[in-house]
């Protein structure tokens, strides 16, 4: 359970190890984002010059959020809508967006980690990717099957609570690095394998322009799982003890060097079969089934790959799931059992749709979207901006960031770097989001409009 009887009262409970809790924080920030989005953007975006910024939105926007809301979870010991309740009942919508944001995002991500599942089984019982993506993703009921069994074995593990989500992902994240290490190996040994590493290091003239700065500030707040509830709920189950600091700097590290060694997996191998690296989403399920089709073992090393998406996604779906059962516990006094199983049911038959609008719902659109790519646009362009940049108003300029840095560096820590992260917060990330949710709203209306 999440929450045990201790004495006659309700404990909240809390991850069992320094460790522990680092593994699953950061495998909540280590998922699609890193292996599936970030490569494909670096290739539209111009390699390196968009690595560049990704770093520096890292340091300026995506830590300073991260401590604050981590702050605000080990503070509060609640869940985003109840800890921001605690602090200020005017301010509780932003919990609400977070914990909304994170039941939208997983339906649809459920939906792509059933395509992984299914690259999995046809690589284990056909050694070959299915014939042809698009021709697969429209057919009406095996993608919804592949969705169901990637969110059933979610609802799994977070049915264990905090020490069902420690276990797994002390053995994911670990094995994903490996895993990572293992395909940059066979990827950098490749003929020609070297174009694709000037790509990412060297500059170069290329595709950057304003466009790719924003999409690096975007792809921060997407990465770390900002503004989703996220990492309020992992800080509510903290140890008073926890450097949240240092934490952090943690976590943003090994998400940044998924990301990074995911480019250094994939590019190199793109570069040495002369395919396109600015092909966008199809990169992993179109391009690289056809790289791994060419290479000796191939399949070998396509199973290993697709078992690395794998892990990534699960370990991020299993936090955004936990997000929103912390609520239903608290706030309606479900069991974990009620929550997970109820939640885990709607947030399924939301994400039907979403696998149907690549077939037999395509002509369904929502002011020029499909329904898949509306939620996606409701939850990046809206949700967790609206809620990052009220996050930062609040706790900068009204509430006041003293409380906070008390409580973060209470039990003897050091914040050495306070008066920049209030800088951060008070200025430079809210208008960093405020540029974000622009650029798209520009980007939202030239698709209405058209």
């Amino acid at each position: 359970m999440n929450h045990e009887a201790h004495k006659g009262k309700i404990v909240r409970s809390q991850w069992a190890s320094k460790m522990g809790f680092i593994l699953a924080t950061a495998g909540a920030a280590v998922g699609l984002g890193n292996l599936w989005k970030f490569p494909y953007l670096m290739g539209r975006n111009g390699g390196f010059p968009f690595l560049v910024a990704y770093l520096i939105f890292v340091l300026a926007l995506g830590l300073p959020v991260m401590i604050t809301e981590m702050s605000i979870g080990r503070l509060t010991q609640k869940n985003p809508v109840n800890a921001y309740h605690a602090i200020n009942r005017k301010t509780t919508f932003i919990g609400v967006m977070g914990v909304l944001s994170a039941f939208i995002i997983l339906s649809y991500y459920s939906v792509i980690g059933g395509w992984i599942l299914k690259y999995i089984a046809s690589y284990a019982t056909t050694f070959s990717a299915p014939a042809d993506f698009s021709a697969y993703v429209a057919q009406p009921v095996e993608p919804v099957v592949w969705h169901l069994i990637f969110m059933a074995l979610t609802c799994f593990i977070c049915y264990k609570g905090t020490k069902g989500i420690e276990k797994a992902s002390s053995v994911m994240m670990p094995a994903l690095f490996i895993l990572l290490i293992v395909l940059i190996v066979r990827s950098v040994t490749l003929p020609g394998a070297m174009s694709g590493l000037r790509f990412i290091f060297t500059p170069a003239d290329s595709n950057f322009s304003f466009d790719s700065i924003v999409a690096a500030m975007g792809q921060v707040f997407y990465s770390l799982s900002l503004g989703m509830g996220i990492t309020i709920t992992y800080g509510s189950y903290l140890r008073r003890s926890e450097n949240i600091p240092r934490s952090c700097a943690t976590v943003a590290g090994l998400d940044t060097m998924a990301a990074v060694f995911a480019g250094i997996a994939i590019f190199p191998a793109v570069f040495a079969f002369n395919l396109e690296p600015a092909q966008g989403p199809g990169l992993i399920f179109g391009t690289l089934p056809n790289v791994f089709g060419n290479m000796p073992a191939g399949a070998v090393f396509a199973i290993l790959f697709f078992v690395l998406m794998f892990f990534a996604a699960l370990t991020s779906a299993i936090a955004l799931l936990e997000c929103v059962v912390s609520y239903t516990m608290d706030d309606l006094h479900w069991s974990r059992v009620k929550s997970v199983f109820l939640l885990g049911v709607l947030i399924f038959l939301l994400g039907v749709p979403s696998s149907l609008s690549f077939g037999p719902l395509g002509d369904m659109l929502i002011f020029n979207y499909t329904f898949f790519d509306f939620m996606g646009v409701l939850t990046d362009n809206f949700l967790m901006p609206l809620g990052g940049i009220a996050m930062c108003v609040y706790v900068g300029w009204i509430w006041g960031p003293q409380r906070l840095l008390a409580h973060i560096e209470s039990d003897g820590v050091s914040f050495k770097l306070k008066k920049a992260w209030l800088w951060c917060i008070r200025i430079i990330t809210p208008v960093l989001i405020v540029i974000v949710m622009a650029m798209g709203i520009v980007g939202i209306a030239r698709v209405v409009g058209g």
